[in-house]
């Protein structure tokens, strides 16, 4: 089953794509985790997403589209996967359609930007292995501290509430036409965010028919 997970930064995406990953054994690809890994890398193309991640704009179609190329060719692609992250506008859905990619089902989180602004405040991510936490919902043992290998948790810059709001503005703008354009093709779903993870997780099973 070929999935992606769809909604504004701060919805959850990447959580419930490690979920669903573990239930039905099919590779996440985070389009995020696969950049924020190039930017720790300082690699030439990290360098360049980095600059405009900072600022709270997308990163042109013309970078995603080279990262995701070349991962979906991987073996473990072959039986399905989940995609999150991407695509984010118009021209990445139809580069999906021109590679000969058929996604099954899309999955649009839906949370206020109020939460969203709440939720990312209070985000923290290891700088050694990225593992995400959360200071209200998802705490870790020790608030300055990785619980999985003890590495250094810190906020990301553009999880601040200014650089927030310019990514939700620029969602709005961009990236909500995908939800006209997957619902006409037939194959999205609409999912309601929860407070609690698990009550999201019951709605996203529920959505792609796993019980």
């Amino acid at each position: 089953m070929n999935i992606v997970l769809f909604g504004p930064p701060g919805a959850g995406k990447g959580t419930q794509a490690e979920i669903i990953c573990g239930r039905l054994n099919i590779p996440s690809i985070s389009t995020g985790a696969v950049l924020r890994e190039a930017i720790k890398n300082s690699t030439p193309t990290g360098l360049l997403a980095k600059g405009y991640m900072d600022k709270g704009d997308l990163v042109p179609d013309s970078v995603v589209t080279a990262i995701i190329k070349e991962r979906l060719t991987k073996p473990d692609c072959a039986g399905g996967y989940i995609l999150d992250g991407f695509p984010r506008t118009l021209p990445q859905a139809k580069y999906l359609e021109e590679m000969g990619i058929t996604i099954d089902v899309v999955l649009s989180l839906e949370v206020s930007d109020e939460e969203i602004i709440e939720r990312l405040s209070q985000r923290r991510l290891c700088e050694d292995c990225g593992a995400p936490y959360s200071l209200k919902y998802g705490p870790p043992k020790d608030t300055s501290r990785c619980d999985k290998c003890g590495g250094r948790l810190v906020a990301r810059q553009d999880d601040m509430p200014e650089v927030v709001a310019s990514r939700l503005k620029t969602y709005h703008s961009q990236t909500e036409v995908l939800i006209d354009y997957y619902r006409e093709i037939g194959i999205l779903k609409t999912i309601k965010g929860q407070k609690e993870i698990k009550d999201t997780t019951s709605l996203v099973f529920k959505a792609l028919g796993i019980t």
